[in-house]
């Protein structure tokens, strides 16, 4: 299995012993045990021999890699002196830093993507560039009725693409590690990035479907040309199905919400029934309403108010993803670290922030429906 990693990730790495290779190896094993829908991703099964590979020694294992890296990159030899004098070394310091930036950089545009690509283009640019996207025209061109003779009484007409750009903007994350003890193998690097990385992924992707979710509340409510209702029906999903459609070059509808929002509407023929073996009873609602697909939204966590969600339970969206993406998300650059030393704190933690830029936008020609379950 060939993972592809970004190219500044490819000119960081020491070319020595695929760390970030076998880290993004790990990452796709990790979020696969945590995935909430039972998606796959793929990850080694089984060594060169044939062996199988647990989540336990694929850890130990990337510990080991990682004091290889650390020499690799800052000179200083493992094993050349005491885990505390290590700890204290700066380039050693700079090393752990900047081998957990990449590590994050390995592996979090694609987790984004994998994530919000039924709605969200996500392209990566270089740091201090500015995400420029092109917004093709929606409309067709008027059709003039000419007479018999084929004498020409309409105008030429000519369609122009806009261009749109999206700045990224910094943000940062401030975590405790403690060098002494990852240098010394008592705690592994691994552990301490992932959830630095789940931190970063968390809120880029609440300001993804923030931005997303906004895109639809100054829709018409208009009975005939509207595309926002309240209550559900399945009259109301056919038609503004079939306006999204229609208004898309004909491509399919989808209704996208999270497993609370789907598993409230179920469809309207009263002889319906569900066993044991149905779709409802295995995923809590149904893959197919009035002709259109469904696809689940995983909930994304509210760290600003615990045990509070982001994405509306009581919304359904009808989109169609195979047209212009709603949202666009930029990335720039690649993740900085900067770590200040274990003297500064009488607990010998050193404090590691994380700067990552990006923004997520609404700049698209695509529509969408809305539907408000009451």
């Amino acid at each position: 299995m060939t993972i592809k990693l970004p190219a500044t990730v490819l000119n960081f790495d020491s070319g020595q012993n695929k760390f970030y290779e076998n880290f993004a190896d790990y990452w796709n094993h990790f979020r696969t045990m945590n995935s909430k829908n039972g998606k796959k991703y793929p990850y080694k099964e089984c060594d060169e021999n044939g062996k199988e590979i647990s989540f336990a020694q694929k850890e130990e294992a990337l510990g080991k890699l990682l004091l290889k890296e650390v020499a690799a990159k800052s000179g200083v030899e493992i094993g050349s002196m005491s885990p505390e004098q290590m700890a204290t070394h700066p380039l050693v310091s700079w090393a752990v830093g900047n081998i957990a930036s990449q590590m994050i950089d390995a592996v979090l545009p694609q987790t984004i993507i994998d994530s919000t690509s039924v709605f969200c283009e996500t392209k990566v640019v270089g740091w201090g560039e500015t995400g420029i996207f092109d917004v093709r025209f929606r409309d067709l061109f008027p059709v003039t009725r000419v007479g018999k003779l084929g004498m020409r009484h309409s105008e030429m007409h000519k369609g122009f693409d806009n261009q749109r750009t999206i700045n990224p903007v910094n943000h940062a994350v401030t975590v405790g590690v403690s060098l002494f003890r990852v240098l010394s193998g008592q705690e592994n690097l691994s552990t301490f990035t992932v959830r630095a990385l789940q931190s970063i992924e968390t809120e880029m992707s609440k300001d993804i479907y923030t931005a997303f979710a906004g895109a639809f509340t100054g829709l018409s409510t208009d009975a005939t040309t509207g595309l926002q209702v309240t209550g559900f029906t399945s009259e109301d999903l056919i038609l503004l199905g079939q306006k999204v459609e229609s208004f898309s070059g004909g491509a399919r509808a989808t209704v996208v919400g999270t497993k609370a929002a789907l598993s409230q509407v179920l469809p309207d023929d009263a002889n319906y029934r569900y066993d044991l073996s149905s779709e409802y009873v295995k995923l809590g609602y149904v893959r197919t309403l009035a002709g259109f697909d469904t696809l689940e939204l995983p909930q994304v966590a509210d760290w600003t108010n615990p045990f509070a969600t982001v994405i509306n339970n009581s919304s359904l969206w009808i989109i169609a993803p195979g047209t212009d993406k709603i949202v666009k998300n930029v990335i720039g650059g690649s993740t900085i670290s900067f770590v200040n030393p274990e003297k500064d704190s009488a607990m010998l933690l050193a404090n590691a922030t994380f700067q990552k830029m990006w923004t997520a936008g609404v700049c698209s020609s695509s529509i969408g429906g809305l539907i408000t379950l009451s």
